[in-house]
């Protein structure tokens, strides 16, 4: 899970009629899983074979994700200056290693997921999968689950400290590499907000995305940029 920071805040305007335009809402029944899910592999179905690591095993987890591009490192790339920002980190490593606001996200993620569960049936993940075409294109979605036609849905959970009109930006640029990624036409956007490290609300606020495939595209193309510069840099 990435966690939104204070200062985090993309300048660039989603487009008119695009999925950026979302409106924050409940989601409806449908999201519901169908007859028997019960588990995390349930709602994935023919994905597994895609699995390449679990954050469980963290050495094997951090290899496979230094060798890909992963939503975390997508979410920069808007334009050529962020590939030369990313292929800087996978050649020489981040200096970011966390902050007060990662370490409370990854305390607050396992009780916004048990809400995700228990209210759209969408089951906490920690699997990192390869995109069917390409295994250099990497996603770990904080949930996934499937609606009652058998779609794939997935969730993305963050924290915050700002109150939102709309999703910024880099996360919308997560959201759709996941689906890419994953398969999916949908993402159930989960955040909550804080005050000094305490919720502000009983319950977080969430809102569908759905999948933009001019962005995926986009996004693809400048994926496989930072890939390219990588390869000619050994």
């Amino acid at each position: 899970m990435t966690i939104v920071q204070p200062t985090l805040w993309d300048d660039l305007e989603a487009r008119p009629g695009s999925a950026a335009s979302v409106t924050s809402s409940v989601a409806s029944s449908t999201a519901r899983p169908a007859a028997g899910a019960h588990d995390a592999f349930t709602a994935l179905r023919g994905h597994t074979e895609r699995i390449v690591a679990h954050s469980s095993d963290r050495v094997a987890w951090l290899r496979a994700r230094a060798a890909g591009i992963t939503a975390t490192d997508v979410a920069r790339l808007a334009s050529l200056r962020g590939v030369e920002a990313v292929v800087l980190d996978k050649r020489y490593g981040s200096r970011f290693s966390g902050n007060v606001y990662t370490e409370h996200g990854k305390d607050r993620e396992p009780v916004i997921a048990a809400w995700v569960a228990a209210t759209h049936g969408i089951l906490p993940s920690a699997h990192l999968f390869h995109a069917a075409t390409n295994r250099a294109h990497l996603a770990t979605p904080d949930g996934v689950g499937h609606d009652r036609d058998g779609r794939l849905l997935l969730a993305e959970i963050k924290t915050t400290s700002n109150g939102w009109k709309r999703i910024p930006r880099h996360y919308l640029r997560q959201v759709w590499w996941q689906q890419y990624v994953l398969g999916a036409e949908r993402t159930l956007f989960v955040w909550e907000e804080h005050d000094a490290f305490v919720p502000i609300a009983d319950e977080p606020e969430c809102t569908w995305i759905d999948r933009d495939d001019d962005q995926i595209r986009g996004l693809v193309a400048l994926a496989d940029t930072v890939l390219d510069r990588l390869r000619q840099s050994r």
